[in-house]
């Protein structure tokens, strides 16, 4: 099962950009795609890993008691390396690199002793 999944810049960085905007809550979806369209265990590895990381930073948020505390700074680094590892995956990692596509094969030479093109005329039929 050796799937490839070409990505261009744009897609790379649109993906990297829907991971920060969401300020990390969608995270995941990026990874998602790609286990489902290409299907390997590593794939499907990374998906579960972020997923799990977002589902366990919610849970801290929201059981974190009092703003200001020494875990709000370890909080905010974790966040911080999770989205720079992730933005680093996605632009660099996750998606193969386009290969060159073989050029289009030249038009057949004409034949030996193939009639000529007639010249450009009368329309209409003489």
């Amino acid at each position: 099962m050796d799937k490839r999944l070409e990505a261009g810049w744009f897609q790379r960085i649109a993906w990297s950009v829907l991971a920060w905007g969401s300020i990390g809550m969608l995270v995941w979806v990026p990874f998602l795609y790609v286990a489902i369209r290409r299907g390997r265990g590593s794939d499907w590895g990374a998906f579960a890993a972020f997923a799990l990381f977002d589902s366990v930073m919610v849970t801290w948020i929201a059981l974190m008691p009092e703003e200001g505390g020494p875990d709000d700074t370890i909080l905010g680094l974790v966040f911080i390396v999770e989205m720079l590892a992730a933005a680093l995956m996605l632009l660099f990692a996750v998606f193969d690199r386009r290969t060159a596509r073989p050029a289009a094969p030249a038009a057949p030479a004409a034949a030996y002793g193939a009639p000529p093109q007639g010249p450009y005329g009368y329309p209409y039929g003489r």
